[in-house]
């Protein structure tokens, strides 16, 4: 592994982000989660991601969860803003936060591993043993963590754990150290049928990590700044 393609905190006493971060509009709020940072301790380590990739949904969305109605296992959907909502995706963990209104919410698309300075490497070997490629090798620091369930993969994050649960001081944080995307890209989500609202640009790419997100807008053929993505400064 090389440290150098690590991305490293802006500082070492971040703030950790409250119940209140959540309670807005599911676009602010899918825009705003851009560059936070997960922390989640597994083994005594804190295994970290930044945030690169976003995706908002809506109660009235035909392609949210929430739009075929309550139930057990969708419950945290409609409860207070920030509470975390879990599911399976192609036998994957999937990572969402609950926010303002029933049924909304915005699942965490993308990462990036991220670590502080002066930190030993090990966090991020626990974080490739937990995530690595078919044949077993460690997976490329740039494609660890991106994608919904490879992201929980290398984090450690369970459905049976953290459905319906709440962020937790020293076993699950979410924190912003004060970096900021200083370009965002702004386009359609991905895997959505035709013709459950496919078209709605309800997903948010930090612009610096393009190449690091699912699948990089500016790399789809015959696509373009204006129509089929927009990038703009925050």
């Amino acid at each position: 592994m090389n440290i150098y393609d690590v991305d490293f905190l802006q500082h070492n006493a971040p703030s950790s982000l409250d119940s209140g971060f959540f309670n807005r509009d599911a676009l602010e709020v899918a825009e705003d989660l851009l560059g936070k940072v997960i922390h989640f301790s597994q083994k005594g380590l804190w295994l970290r991601a930044r945030i690169i990739e976003t995706e908002a949904y809506y109660l009235d969305d035909k392609s949210s969860h929430s739009s075929l109605g309550y139930t057990e296992n969708r419950c945290a959907l409609f409860a207070d803003p920030g509470t975390i909502y879990m599911y399976y995706a192609h036998g994957g963990d999937s990572l969402n936060f609950s926010c303002q209104g029933n049924g909304n919410a915005v699942l965490i698309k993308s990462g990036y591993p991220s670590c502080k300075k002066g930190d030993s490497t090990d966090a991020i070997d626990m974080m490739q043993a937990n995530n690595p490629t078919r044949t077993g090798q460690p997976r490329p620091l740039s494609r660890l963590c991106a994608g919904q369930t490879l992201l929980c993969k290398s984090l450690g994050i369970k459905v049976r754990d953290w459905n319906n649960q709440q962020l937790t001081p020293g076993q699950f944080e979410l924190q912003d150290d004060s970096y900021a995307p200083e370009s965002i890209i702004q386009t359609t989500r991905l895997g959505i049928h035709p013709q459950r609202d496919a078209h709605l640009p309800y997903r948010f790419i930090d612009a610096k990590f393009a190449r690091n997100c699912t699948k990089n807008p500016l790399r789809v053929r015959n696509w373009h700044n204006g129509q089929e993505y927009t990038i703009f400064r925050p």
